[in-house]
């Protein structure tokens, strides 16, 4: 099936992004958020009304082997792991950019309107 000039240069700069992305890195999967916790110690002042949290924590979660695994990162790991994650998600929306201009090429074959 032949491609029209403007889907195919589409098609085209996405994947040049895709492969920008991979060059400038390494990329992890998992979310990573900022936490905040109760440590439910008698007369902390997390138990108080209201309570004042500690943290914020930041935790990276992921699957392994259909098991959820959670790891703390401190400020430190937070800023070189962090391009990561950044990267990662730009990585997951330009192939489901990709993945949705590929979806509108079949939807638009003329040949289902036999």
């Amino acid at each position: 099936m032949k491609l029209d000039a403007k889907t195919r240069a589409r098609a085209k700069h996405l994947a040049a992004q895709i492969t920008k992305v991979t060059q400038e890195g390494l990329v992890a999967q998992g979310t990573v958020i900022g936490r905040l916790t109760r440590c439910k110690r008698d007369g902390c002042r997390c138990s108080e009304d209201p309570p004042r949290l500690h943290g914020p924590f930041t935790s990276w979660t992921r699957k392994i082997n259909n098991k959820t695994v959670t790891r703390y990162f401190n400020d430190e790991q937070m800023a070189d792991y962090g391009p990561f994650f950044e990267r990662a998600k730009r990585l997951r929306n330009l192939i489901a950019e990709l993945e949705e201009l590929g979806l509108q090429v079949i939807e638009n074959d003329p040949r289902w309107k036999r």
